[in-house]
């Protein structure tokens, strides 16, 4: 029997401290950050011995090596408790957990170079981070409390006490909670401890779910996605056997217009720093390029919560993509931004996105080869020939002329059906029947006969 997979997802809840709180958390991160730092070399000092221990097994480990109790009064590091007064024992307990890490990391990374498995041959050796930008992870009832809290009437009423440190003791704040996403109301989901994320830019807290997702009883009908140029995504509802439902095409234009605008300004400022001759230096228009990484997530985000809206709405059996890991575009005509679009093409991105939120839901995502899905007709009339000057518009050997891309969404829905109802995956072999192309390359109308076959 298949054992599910474990889904975790995070959510973000907005805090609104006042000026005092916020020197609070300061300290906090601070002197947890200061902990973190010295547990990494005591865990490093000993790691020969704490490396065959288990998770449970290593934090009492360690803190027999740094923690003073009244039956434990000669250890061997008395030094923590003194530059950690009252240092509460969740936090430590979050603190050793996470240096543990960190070592383990290293070790396996210092491993791996001292074996040969090097990016270059003078590859310098990995170096223990100790400085890292660590956060506080809270613990119920010991590092945080909530009230007024009920999942199943949502405010924003909520209030989080953290316990904190003021510079010389561990005390409690109580802070308002401005902002909530919705996973805390599914029941079946279950909270994790989470993290307080506190800097110059951000104050929220990080909050980890482990979500079970329901067993689904979906309709006979899969969710095809076409992701394509012209048009972002280009979907169709395909059912089993062969009818279309459904058709959307969905093109965010004015995020893809901000994006691009300044990928066109970099090139613009590139000459002009450069002239005839130079050499850009390291970082040029670094602030632009994560600008426009945001730009694609956030296309990337509302192009697959739609995708996964339609699918929802149909209660569809899978989503459906092109197997397209590996594809490398091709130049262009000389001149022409062919090559640059397709750099901002998200077809990774999209397809991740969506199997994160589909997945949460219990649905499954599966991908088809990508061979002649646009090449050949729904109809089973032959290839089609592409319009030179509109190359979104197909032409069918019949003289009818369709959507480029709503074909290709067809012909890939129609894979998508057969893969799923023939268990045994037979992509990739030939048919017996002679003259006919791979089973790999179905069509639409391949679903037709199917169809007919069985009725009859």
């Amino acid at each position: 029997m298949k054992t599910p997979t474990k889904v975790i997802r995070t959510d973000k809840w907005q805090l609104n401290p006042t000026p005092e709180q916020k020197v609070l958390f300061g300290e906090t991160v601070k002197v947890y950050r200061r902990a973190c730092r010295f547990l990494i070399g005591i865990i490093y000092t000993h790691w020969a011995e704490l490396a065959c221990l288990t998770a449970d097994q290593l934090t009492p480990a360690v803190e027999r090596l740094m923690h003073e109790t009244a039956k434990r009064p000669n250890i061997k590091y008395p030094q923590f408790n003194q530059a950690f007064y009252k240092f509460p024992s969740y936090y430590r307990r979050a603190a050793i957990a996470f240096a543990a890490g960190q070592v383990s990391s290293y070790v396996t990374r210092y491993n791996e170079w001292q074996a040969g498995a090097r990016k270059r041959r003078n590859a310098s050796p990995p170096k223990l981070n100790t400085d890292t930008g660590c956060y506080p992870a809270l613990y119920k009832g010991q590092c945080y409390k909530l009230h007024g809290f009920d999942s199943a009437k949502p405010t924003l009423r909520e209030q989080l006490e953290i316990k904190v440190f003021n510079g010389s003791d561990w005390v409690w704040t109580t802070v308002q909670i401005t902002g909530l996403r919705e996973r805390h109301q599914v029941a079946s989901n279950k909270m994790l401890s989470p993290s307080l994320i506190f800097n110059e830019r951000a104050c929220h807290l990080s909050v980890p779910f482990s979500c079970k997702p329901e067993k689904r009883k979906p309709e006979a009908n899969v969710t095809a996605v076409d992701l394509g140029i012209n048009t972002t995504a280009t979907i169709a509802v395909v059912t089993h056997s062969g009818t279309v439902i459904h058709r959307k095409f969905i093109h965010p234009g004015r995020d893809i217009d901000r994006r691009d605008k300044r990928l066109k300004s970099v090139s613009v400022r590139a000459s002009l720093t450069m002239g005839k001759g130079g050499k850009l230096h390291k970082g040029f228009c670094s602030l632009t390029y994560q600008k426009c990484q945001r730009i694609n997530n956030q296309i990337g985000h509302v192009v697959s919560k739609r995708i996964v809206e339609i699918a929802l709405t149909f209660n569809s059996e899978a989503i459906v993509f092109e197997n397209l890991k590996g594809w490398k575009p091709k130049g262009g005509r000389k001149r022409s931004n062919l090559r640059q679009r397709f750099h901002g093409w998200l077809k990774a991105k999209i397809r991740d996105f969506t199997e994160m939120k589909w997945s949460e839901l219990g649905g499954k995502v599966i991908e088809v080869v990508a061979a002649y899905t646009s090449k050949l007709a729904f109809d089973g009339s032959g290839k089609v020939k592409r319009d030179s000057l509109n190359y979104a518009l197909a032409t069918f050997c019949s003289g009818k002329q369709f959507n480029a891309d709503l074909n290709g969404a067809y012909n890939i829905g129609a894979r998508g059906v057969l893969k799923l109802v023939r268990r045994n995956d037979n992509e990739g072999r030939s048919s017996k029947s002679s003259g006919r192309p791979p089973r790999s390359w179905a069509c639409l109308c391949d679903l037709w006969s199917r169809d007919s076959l069985r009725l009859a």
